[in-house]
């Protein structure tokens, strides 16, 4: 038979290396996929060296256009099936869409909403066969416009819409479907989006750890959506009492007053 794996993106750091661990501990065989070589191999090593099953290290830049290609075919050639793909990889960028250079907005389309849709449909019929997973690690920011993070929330939006139209139509087949929306994270994420962390990162924020466990064990729980943290998980539903406008007004002023 064919050794079944979980497909984790984005698996160098933050979220990614907690779930990978999480993973691993529960008995999954991993795929590993990050631009970064060395942490991969050292998280692999970890994880062999905890007693779990050796991953499998695929170095991959999703911005790439053949990223999906090349993931698949180094599977193919392992002899490897999926089981359980984990789209965690994204980033944000922070300043005003106008003035952020046009290149780097568009690249983060391409890791947060193209890799994510390709692996996503790519894998399907493995994961209809397997009967296994899907999780997409969204973000709250997904539930309301962001000036100040324009691109970066609306393409957390998409992965919301998306993860719960393919919950739907891959439930008749046995597969779970999740999607992880998650608050203020502390990581690598906001250096890389270029600000500091506020008030409201320090009363919503969740450690990556407790990230992963819960939505391990929401994925295998079959929820519909994770939001770690009480502060998190409430945010959706007062959403549904301020005008449109109200929110876009109130994130503006949060967002662009970020130093």
């Amino acid at each position: 038979m064919t050794e079944r794996v979980t497909l984790i993106t984005g698996a160098s750091a933050g979220i990614g290396t907690e779930l990978a661990r999480v993973f691993a501990s529960r008995g999954h065989r991993l795929a590993l996929v990050a631009r970064r070589t060395d942490r991969l191999e050292a998280l692999a090593a970890e994880i062999t060296a905890a007693g779990g099953k050796a991953p499998v290290v695929i170095p991959c830049d999703l911005v790439q256009p053949d990223a999906g290609d090349r993931i698949a075919e180094a599977l193919a050639a392992a002899g490897l099936e999926v089981e359980y793909v984990v789209n965690n990889a994204g980033y944000g960028l922070f300043g005003r869409a106008v003035q952020r250079d046009r290149a780097d907005q568009l690249d983060m389309i391409a890791v947060n909403i193209r890799a994510l849709t390709e692996l996503s449909l790519r894998f399907s019929d493995q994961l209809i066969r397997n009967r296994g997973g899907l999780l997409n690690v969204g973000s709250i920011a997904g539930f309301m416009p962001g000036p100040g993070m324009a691109v970066y929330y609306a393409t957390k939006a998409y992965v919301l819409s998306f993860t719960e139209a393919m919950r739907a139509e891959l439930a008749p087949h046995g597969v779970r479907v999740t999607v992880l929306c998650p608050g203020p994270v502390p990581s690598e994420f906001q250096a890389r989006a270029g600000f500091r962390p506020g008030f409201d990162s320090v009363v919503l924020n969740v450690l990556p750890a407790d990230v992963a466990q819960q939505a391990y064990r929401g994925l295998m729980a079959n929820k519909r959506a994770v939001m770690p943290g009480i502060g998190i998980k409430i945010v959706p539903f007062l959403l549904r009492f301020f005008p449109r406008s109200f929110i876009l007004g109130a994130v503006g002023r949060l967002q662009l007053h970020r130093r």
